[in-house]
């Protein structure tokens, strides 16, 4: 699938509604009890951002975008507000073999922890530049390792010592595309217009 390294315009995308998705099918029984069929291990994103009167610059750029990605076609970078950084994450424990380590982000419920690959790094981030650490050690990077901002894989140069534990801080975007191939837009009066659906779904990436 093609996929564009841009971010939806965060001055329209702050505000969105939306949250993780499963899927699940639960079957009845006569007895009364139910059978449940977990499809996906892992939830995948779902977002509406049509909840905001805008103006004709915004307006400008919406369509832009749109066009450029052809609707459905093409994937690109989102920021969740509610779920974009990621502090002191564990990444693995060196065995002195395996220099390659992917950013995640666990979320963690009593004995129950699940863990989410970040594949979407943000190059520069203000609030959380990326940062990975050897035993709490900072790295430099360049030197250390290197970064895949595309993937989320950390390379290290050197493999890390068996028992050394791997951490990092970091941004991340979520990899989407729109949910629809027809945006319609809303004159509201003469400096104000309205979007009724602009709906976004997670892409495995």
């Amino acid at each position: 699938m093609a996929f564009d390294e841009i971010r939806f315009p965060e001055n329209i995308s702050f505000g969105a509604q939306g949250g993780a998705e499963y899927s699940t099918d639960i079957i009845e029984l006569y007895s009364g009890f139910e059978k449940r069929n977990v499809n996906w291990a892992l939830p995948r994103m779902k977002y509406n951002v049509s909840h905001i009167l805008r103006d004709k610059t915004a307006i400008a750029v919406l369509l832009a975008f749109f066009r450029a990605r052809k609707g459905k076609a093409n994937g690109f970078r989102f920021k969740d507000w509610a779920d974009y950084t990621a502090l002191g994450q564990n990444l693995g424990v060196g065995d002195g073999v395996c220099q390659d380590f992917q950013l995640r982000k666990a979320y963690v419920s009593g004995a129950v922890t699940e863990y989410r690959s970040l594949n979407k790094v943000v190059v520069a981030a203000e609030k959380t530049p990326l940062a990975v650490y050897l035993n709490g050690v900072l790295k430099v990077l360049g030197t250390h390792y290197t970064v895949d901002y595309n993937s989320g894989l950390v390379s290290f140069v050197t493999a890390p010592a068996v028992g050394v534990v791997v951490s990092a801080d970091c941004e991340f975007d979520v990899p989407v595309r729109f949910d629809l191939d027809y945006l319609p837009v809303t004159i509201d009066n003469f400096s104000e217009y309205s979007v009724p659906e602009i709906r976004l779904v997670e892409v495995r990436v």
